[in-house]
């Protein structure tokens, strides 16, 4: 056996708590390119919840952001997302391909919601 085969036979971190630091510590294992993004939303959260007075901005910051790394701790799931985010930028929103990526995207993501969800 390889050490790939190994790591495909199941998530490559433990799923982390809802926090912003357990969240960004597992994202830095998993999707280190994005941990810039997930910092300026992180920001743009608080400040919008500071001029709101509302949690929603940063409870919805979370959920997504546990979304992306319930993913993203997956690599088949990861793949297939990689894989449709790309013919969903490259072809027209006309072409069937296009509606089967956008699709295989939206699936992915409820699949992962739901997953936590019931956690």
């Amino acid at each position: 056996m390889t050490a790939q085969h190994l790591e495909s036979d199941g998530p490559l971190v433990p799923r982390p708590e809802r926090t912003p630091a357990a969240l960004r510590v597992a994202l830095a294992q998993v999707a280190p390119h994005r941990l810039a993004e997930m910092e300026r939303q992180k920001d743009e959260a608080i400040a919008l919840a500071s001029r709101t007075g509302s949690l929603g901005p940063i409870t919805q910051f979370l959920k997504t952001w546990a979304v992306v790394v319930e993913i993203a701790r997956d690599q088949a799931a990861a793949a297939r997302l990689r894989a449709a985010e790309y013919t969903a930028q490259t072809l027209q929103s006309g072409d069937t391909a296009w509606r089967a990526a956008m699709d295989e995207i939206h699936t992915l993501h409820t699949t992962a919601q739901e997953s936590l969800d019931s956690e």
